[in-house]
């Protein structure tokens, strides 16, 4: 069991530049503090969800803790994931990952999905998105099931 999630961690690892290479950005809607429909049209899946937020080429828990025993050197900067499904829904869940500026200006939390108006962007990643449609919707999908 550790070892397949480990390769699976791995997987996402090497895929992540890629993937967000590969992919152009899917339109989508904003209606007041979420985006409502899925990027994909389909919805995540929570397993590989899980894997991204630990994966630390994610970002997500180099800011974030939560609960994720295994992981070591969980962030502090920002709020806990644990119980991140029982404070938000998951079309606010979408759109603090597709950009969180959108729902604070200040925050120091990167836009996942966004490529326009940026400033001190990395040349790799420039004109590109740090994560996918479906990586988004994975990502969605697990922080929907942490009901604390």
């Amino acid at each position: 069991m550790m070892r397949s999630v480990s390769r699976v961690i791995a997987m996402i690892i090497c895929a992540l530049p890629a993937a967000a290479v590969a992919q152009e950005l899917k339109p989508y809607t904003i209606v007041g503090d979420g985006i409502p429909e899925s990027l994909t049209g389909q919805p995540g899946d929570a397993a590989r969800g899980r894997a991204l937020v630990l994966a630390r080429s994610s970002t997500c828990i180099l800011c974030h803790s939560g609960p994720f025993p295994e992981a070591r050197f969980q962030g502090d900067l920002a709020p806990s994931l644990a119980g991140a499904g029982n404070r938000a829904t998951t079309a606010q869940l979408r759109l603090r990952l597709v950009d969180a500026s959108r729902i604070n200006p200040e925050t120091i939390m990167p836009s996942y999905y966004r490529v326009d108006g940026l400033t001190r962007v990395g040349s790799a990643w420039r004109d590109k998105p740090i994560l996918t449609a479906e990586q988004i919707e994975d990502i969605v999908a697990y922080l929907a099931t942490l009901r604390e």
